[in-house]
């Protein structure tokens, strides 16, 4: 069956060839969504759920709190912006399940995913979800359930406010902002289990906490974090890029440019 797929996918590109999201190249038979040179210049975080990391720090005392990971740096005007505005705002779906893949890929080794029960992906207000036609935490959940066989749970929260996107908004207006936007309407289902909340990027943890607060009403239930994203400080991160990973890529290739932090 997988041998049909990829012979289905090489005869598609054969007539419409895929292009990488951030260079534009065209792709080859074994890859998927990004070329291979660009997969591997990703400003990657190498945070992969170990203890009191940066991303967890975001959630002491607010949520009980297991365990966090967040898989790149999201950098502005770089070529994480790129794989961001193309997932998002470019219709290049197929990237939501490919990155969601790649993600828990690198971070089983680590026990990301021991001893959960169920993954919720963040879900987007209706009217959002209309203009946009996909959710992109559920296409990465969707992702990383490939490869762990976790259950993705779609209904188990609502989005019931449309609220203003985050984009511009400092610290203390993000946490205002998601007050009372997410409603569960059987929190009691999740009494003792231990969820895996999932969005595209974690900037200050305000989307994720209000969630999870929705969550919370049964009691007794625990939280892990992934995000495909971090839009934080790259100084805050165990990181050290390769000395030409920014601004020797051509810029010129506008469509997938981002030039501020990506939120919901």
């Amino acid at each position: 069956m997988r041998s049909l797929h990829r012979l289905l996918r090489s005869i598609r590109r054969t007539l419409v060839p895929d292009l990488c999201c951030i260079c534009g190249c065209s792709l080859g038979p074994n890859e998927e969504g990004l070329c291979l040179s660009c997969l591997s210049k990703l400003p990657y975080t190498h945070i992969h759920g170990q203890p009191g990391n940066s991303v967890e720090c975001c959630f002491w005392g607010l949520i009980p709190i297991e365990r966090a990971a967040a898989y790149i740096a999201y950098r502005q005007g770089g070529q994480s912006a790129r794989l961001f505005s193309a997932l998002k705002y470019h219709g290049r779906v197929e990237l939501g399940q490919i990155m969601g893949r790649q993600m828990a890929k690198a971070m089983k080794p680590y026990g990301m995913f021991d001893g959960i029960d169920a993954i919720v992906p963040i879900p987007l207000a209706a009217e959002r979800m209309r203009e946009r036609g996909y959710n992109q935490a559920l296409l990465l959940a969707e992702g990383v359930s490939q490869e762990t066989g976790l259950p993705v749970l779609t209904d188990a929260v609502r989005r019931v406010v449309s609220n203003p996107t985050q984009t511009r908004l400092n610290r203390a207006e993000r946490w205002e902002n998601v007050k009372g936007i997410f409603v569960a309407d059987h929190p009691e289902q999740f009494r003792g289990k231990h969820v895996l909340l999932m969005d595209d990027i974690v900037t200050t943890g305000s989307t994720l906490v209000a969630c999870a607060q929705a969550l919370m009403g049964a009691g007794e239930i625990k939280f892990s974090v992934l995000t495909l994203g971090m839009g934080v400080s790259v100084s805050m991160m165990p990181y050290s890029p390769p000395d030409d990973e920014e601004g020797e890529y051509d810029m010129s290739y506008e469509p997938y440019i981002v030039r501020e932090d990506p939120d919901q």
